[in-house]
């Protein structure tokens, strides 16, 4: 972490989190010391998530299906998420014993509901584009907080993919002049930050390397007939063995073969596909545990090939894993068995930052930039031609 060197200004910010699996809203609320220099020390105060309904999760899950989703659902669905992120950011700071007017600003990532960062050609123009939902003016109304939200769409403006924007968190609060470090976060989907040893902004590399926990939750969910949602500790994974013939088939998708920046999401590696592999499991008659272990073993692997590549060129010596997917020790297990032994794999609490709150803290620091006019991208992983200031301001 960044030591704190001069005098600081302290504020409190919400840090508000939806991702990929659906899990529900997670809520950081985060103390932040700067000074004139951006010299930022970030201190969790307090957690909390807040799990959507069944049926929640089912209306979102249906936005992300395009051949479902209505204009109707989602314009109303946007209005609907925006009550729950604020009761979600009320919930947080009352339970961290402060009010409303201690609370410098409330900072959204908000709810994906579809992301395209390649272009397509709409009257002769190339466009690119995400939609994140859950109104940052009716989180602003509910909460009398200043809101900020709707960070990706700048920097895709600027020509990036708007994704991924962890790695500005990562390097202002995990780089290291004694040697380099990747930063892995598993959510739905699976990203690595890679901070060479005292590296500069530029020398950063960040991207989505594939499938995080979607699949597996699809899995869980069809595997034990929706009792489920998720693959507790990895234990159903546990009792099966990959089919390596089947991974290897898997392994050969063509996203694993693009070079970086590069971004994806559910369009690529949600239910739709995971509906293609569950049948194909059910053609070449593997059992539901085997099929568990199977996309669990190709998560591990898709993003150890990134990684080693890194460990190989001698750029890092230690991994720190985020993100729900660090409470599966199944995928954990896997993980460690395809790095070198000398590698130190570990959560990033061994450094003081919740695995679980990271993306919630993440999000907190970038609407606090954003606030403070800062730039808050990093092209060298978004792709951006150069740096901009994300987030839009419901005051």
């Amino acid at each position: 972490m960044i030591m704190t060197r001069t005098s600081k200004t302290v504020n409190y910010v919400v840090g508000l989190m939806s991702g990929t699996s659906l899990d529900g809203i997670d809520a950081g609320l985060v103390e932040i010391k700067a000074d004139t220099n951006d010299d930022i020390d970030i201190k969790l105060i307090h957690f909390q998530s807040q799990s959507f309904s069944s049926e929640i999760k089912e209306k979102i899950l249906n936005l992300c299906i395009a051949d479902e989703a209505r204009i109707e659902d989602i314009s109303a669905m946007n209005m609907l998420l925006g009550e729950l992120f604020a009761e979600a950011a009320e919930k947080v700071i009352e339970e961290a014993g402060l009010s409303p007017s201690d609370i410098l600003l409330i900072s959204s990532h908000g709810q994906t509901i579809y992301h395209q960062p390649n272009p397509i050609p709409i009257d002769k123009r190339k466009i690119t584009s995400t939609l994140q939902i859950g109104d940052i003016s009716v989180i602003a109304e509910r909460t009398g907080i200043t809101t900020i939200g709707d960070f990706r769409t700048r920097d895709m403006a600027a020509g990036g993919q708007g994704a991924p924007l962890v790695p500005y968190a990562d390097y202002m609060l995990f780089r290291s002049k004694e040697f380099g470090r990747v930063l892995v976060n598993i959510g739905g989907i699976s990203n690595i930050t890679v901070l060479p040893k005292n590296c500069t902004e530029k020398e950063v590399i960040a991207y989505d390397t594939g499938p995080g926990n979607m699949l597996i939750d699809a899995f869980t969910n069809w595997a034990t007939n929706g009792e489920q949602p998720y693959d507790k500790n990895g234990l159903l994974a546990a009792k099966g063995k990959s089919s390596n013939n089947w991974l290897e088939k898997l392994l050969q998708h063509n996203y694993f073969k693009l070079p970086s920046p590069k971004s994806t999401g559910r369009e690529l590696f949600g239910i739709q596909y995971a509906e293609v592999l569950w049948d194909e499991a059910q053609r070449l008659a593997i059992d539901n545990h085997d099929r568990l272990a199977t996309v669990t073993e190709l998560t591990a692997k898709s993003l150890t090939m990134e990684i080693n590549n890194y460990i190989e060129s001698g750029i890092v010596k230690e991994v720190l894993v985020s993100g729900g997917g660090r409470y599966n020790g199944t995928l954990m297990k896997s993980i460690c068995s395809h790095l070198p032994k000398d590698v130190q794999l570990m959560g990033t609490e061994e450094y003081g930052m919740s695995a679980e709150a990271k993306e919630a803290i993440t999000f907190a620091l970038l609407g606090y930039q954003c606030y403070n006019k800062k730039t808050n991208n990093f092209p060298s992983a978004t792709g951006a031609n150069h740096d901009v200031i994300m987030g839009k301001i419901a005051w």
